[in-house]
């Protein structure tokens, strides 16, 4: 996919003129805690008090949990029809696993529900399965996941207690390479394919070890050609719309 330099908000084109109505892609860095809609809705908000509009078109291209950090791409006004090409896009991760329990969500969101031994668990035996979840796998997104069932979100199902079955679907891992190992503690690097799900590769790595395992920790690095390194915080995000809503009441 080619760039849009004239139509991009990041951290190196951040003092360009940008016409979000016209539209315009912002790299954001995704903070803590907040969902990827969050995001949109804070930057719609802003946009419309700025350009003093009732309606603008703001979507995200892939979501990233509450827990999970970096790389969220936004996109205004007319770019949000390119969001489609921009989901398509492989994707880079980075993390830490923690082994020997289970979560119902995967991920640290909730409390550890099984607790297994580790002491088995080898640099070999690790290495080697990682190798078992790269290429072309068949992956069952987690329960708590915002696949869309009848309607309805698979997470809002399962959080009424309503028994979740989800589909596999397959998916493509290039990379995934454990960095460091500290006790329980396993550092990753994955490179895979749109409709990956790192809790879900976390789980899995676990059950192939004979053992448990969740996703601890989880940051976004990159969208295809669109890097973390140049993404901006979203009060950054805020003070050019600020800035953008200040030059208009001048002129």
């Amino acid at each position: 996919m080619s760039s849009y330099p004239d139509t991009i908000l990041s951290s190196s084109r951040k003092s360009d003129a940008i016409d979000f109505q016209k539209g315009c892609l912002i790299l954001v860095d995704k903070p803590l805690e907040w969902t990827s809609f969050d995001v949109v809705n804070k930057i719609r908000f802003s946009l419309k008090y700025a350009l003093n509009v009732k309606k603008i078109k703001v979507g995200h291209a892939g979501t990233l949990d509450p827990l999970a950090t970096g790389l969220l791409l936004v996109c205004s006004g007319k770019y949000t029809k390119r969001i489609d090409q921009l989901q398509g896009m492989p994707k880079v991760y980075t993390g830490t696993i923690r082994l020997g329990a289970t979560t119902p969500t995967y991920d640290a969101e909730s409390e550890p529900d099984q607790e297994f031994d580790t002491d088995h668990i080898t640099e070999r035996l690790l290495l080697k399965s990682t190798k078992e979840l790269t290429g072309w796998i068949d992956q069952v997104p987690p329960v708590y996941s915002a696949v869309k069932i009848k309607g309805q979100t698979a997470y809002s199902l399962a959080r009424r207690g309503k028994e979740v079955k989800l589909k596999s679907r397959r998916i493509y891992i290039e990379k995934f390479d454990i960095t460091t190992r500290s006790g329980n503690y396993i550092d990753f690097f994955v490179s895979c394919s749109k409709g990956t799900y790192i809790r879900s590769l976390a789980h899995d790595l676990g059950k192939l070890m004979n053992s448990g395992a969740y996703l601890k920790s989880l940051r976004r690095v990159s969208i295809g050609e669109y890097h973390v390194n140049d993404a901006l915080q979203i009060k950054d995000i805020t003070e050019i719309i600020d800035m953008l809503a200040a030059g208009k009441k001048e002129g």
